[in-house]
């Protein structure tokens, strides 16, 4: 069931867009683009790349928005910031599914529209808590695999 898009979450791809393609730069202020602008790795190697990373029998996939020669870079609003917000996020992931292509770190640029602020992890980082977080929430899908009926996350047996 589709969900529709939520204006906060619309707000962030509107500010996606204006940083990274220049469409509705208008709508932000000049300063906090230019700042997340500069903050971009250089040379940009590709915006909107794939990841995807496999845990025992699960596929954690995404894109990333930015993926420079040495690190990719997410770039994420929100309405208050609090320090390490992303420690345990679990695009953390990426970074395992992106070390092959010489990716070290995941760059985090979040602004809450007022600053700028940057989290940094390394390919070192320690992954114990969103693995954790991930075999809980495989316990819950195995509990209620006769409700779900989402084929992405059980495939329908032929």
């Amino acid at each position: 069931v589709p969900i529709p898009q939520t204006e906060a979450q619309f707000r962030g791809v509107s500010f996606e867009d204006a940083v990274l393609k220049k469409i509705g730069e208008e709508q932000f202020d000049p300063q906090i683009i230019a700042t997340v602008r500069q903050k971009l790795p250089s040379p940009i190697v590709k915006t909107q790349a794939y990841c995807q990373y496999q845990v025992g029998d699960v596929i954690i996939y995404g894109f990333v928005d930015v993926l420079g020669r040495k690190e990719a870079v997410d770039i994420k609003t929100t309405s208050h910031y609090e320090t390490q917000r992303f420690l345990q996020d679990h695009q953390n992931f990426y970074l395992p599914a992106l070390y092959g292509r010489g990716v070290r770190q995941m760059r985090y640029l979040i602004t809450d529209f007022v600053g700028v602020y940057e989290e940094i992890y390394p390919a070192s980082a320690d992954f114990e808590g969103q693995l954790e977080e991930l075999y809980s929430f495989k316990m819950f899908l195995e509990e209620h695999r006769e409700q779900i009926t989402d084929a992405k996350i059980f495939a329908k047996k032929k």
